[in-house]
């Protein structure tokens, strides 16, 4: 009997990751970054298909140095990331109309890779959802907005997690 319940665990199992997406390619790239008074500061991530989290920031102000992190995470992860891409719809989305990015202004670039698929935006830095209603496209720029509100939201929180000095009493 207990033979047969691991034959079926296991079948299960195989079923679940023979048709999980995590098998296919799944990329993920976001930077904003500006110009400015203290030379080129920008904040960047990215998760490779093999979970690989990277994450930059760069800030001269005051002196401050590159920070560079970078960690791996588990496959469930990757995939809850992939689920909220998916669901937000991001690839239905066209990019054109939205506000270009200035020399003077800072940018914003999103690139996904899932499978076949392979997507790139780049837009001005976005300041508030102000400048999302202002746009000519404010229902795909808000997706934007949201969908990478979302990703740093995540991202910031698995590479703190990592990277805790004091563990939270």
């Amino acid at each position: 009997a207990m033979t047969q319940h691991l034959y079926i665990i296991l079948h299960a199992m195989t079923e679940i990751e023979g048709n999980c997406s995590s098998h296919d390619e799944f990329y993920v790239r976001y930077y904003v970054g500006h110009r400015g008074e203290f030379g080129h500061e920008f904040m960047e991530f990215e998760l490779s298909p093999s979970g690989k989290l990277r994450y930059a920031n760069n800030s001269n102000y005051r002196s401050s140095t590159m920070i560079r992190k970078e960690v791996y995470i588990s496959p469930a992860v990757v995939e809850e990331t992939r689920r909220i891409i998916q669901s937000s719809n991001i690839a239905d989305l066209d990019d054109s109309k939205w506000i270009e990015p200035t020399k003077d202004a800072g940018r914003q670039e999103l690139e996904i890779k899932m499978g076949n698929e392979h997507i790139a935006f780049t837009v001005a830095e976005i300041g508030s959802l102000v400048d999302v209603a202002k746009s000519v496209d404010p229902e795909g720029l808000r997706v934007f907005y949201y969908l990478t509100q979302d990703l740093r939201c995540l991202m910031f929180s698995l590479i703190s997690l990592h990277f805790k000095i004091k563990p939270i009493p």
